[in-house]
C-alpha cells in the first residue's frame, strides 16, 4: 500500500510536469488539457484502491491512514500547486511574466496566511471524511481504528499551525 501512496505521488507530478511540458514546448494544447485533467484521477485511483484493499480484508494500518491524507492534502492545495507549477513553467518556458510571490509581510501575509491555514483545516477535514468513509465500508469499527491514529498527531500540527498563522493577524510581520 505504500507502494501505491508513492506512486500516486510521482503520478501527480509526472502528470501535472508532463501535461504543463506539452502545453508550453509545443503547440498540442488539446493533449495537455487532457493530461492535466487526468492528474485529479490520481486521487481517485488511490482512494479506489484503498476501499477495495479494505473491502478485501486488508488490514487497517497506517498506510491507509497516510493514503487519507494525501487525498485531503491534494484536494485542499492542489490548485494551488498546480498554479504554481504553470507560472514557473510559463516563465520559464514561454516567456510568461515571472512567477506572483506571496507577500512576506504586512496584513497581505497575514490574510494569506489564515488563508493557508483555512485550507489545511480543509485537507485535515478531508482526510477525516475519507478515514469515515473507510470506517463504513468495511463496518468494524474496531478493525479501522488503527485508521484513525494518524488524526491525533495531525490534530496537534493543524493547532500548532493555527497559532502560527493567526499570529500574523495578532502581529503583522514588518517589511
Amino acid at each position: 500500500m505504500i507502494a501505491l501512496i508513492i506512486g500516486c505521488e510521482v503520478g501527480f507530478w509526472v502528470l501535472l510536469l508532463l501535461g504543463l511540458a506539452v502545453r508550453y514546448l509545443t503547440s498540442a494544447r488539446r493533449v495537455s488539457n487532457v493530461l492535466l485533467a487526468c492528474v485529479p484521477l490520481v486521487d481517485v485511483v488511490l482512494l479506489a484502491a484503498s476501499v477495495i484493499d479494505l473491502r478485501r480484508g486488508g488490514e487497517a494500518s497506517l498506510t491507509h491512514g497516510l493514503a487519507a491524507i494525501y487525498i485531503g492534502v491534494s484536494l485542499a492545495f492542489g490548485s494551488q500547486m498546480i498554479d504554481w507549477a504553470d507560472q514557473q513553467f510559463a516563465h520559464r518556458f514561454a516567456d510568461g511574466p515571472a512567477p506572483v510571490r506571496p507577500p512576506k509581510a504586512g496584513r497581505e501575509h497575514a490574510a494569506r496566511e489564515r488563508v493557508q491555514w483555512f485550507k489545511h483545516l480543509l485537507a485535515y477535514t478531508v482526510a477525516a471524511v475519507v478515514l469515515g468513509l473507510f470506517t463504513l465500508l468495511v463496518g468494524d469499527v474496531d478493525r479501522t481504528a488503527p485508521l484513525w491514529g494518524v488524526m491525533a498527531p495531525w490534530a496537534l500540527i493543524l493547532a500548532i499551525d493555527f497559532v502560527i498563522s493567526f499570529s500574523y493577524t495578532v502581529m503583522p510581520r514588518r517589511s
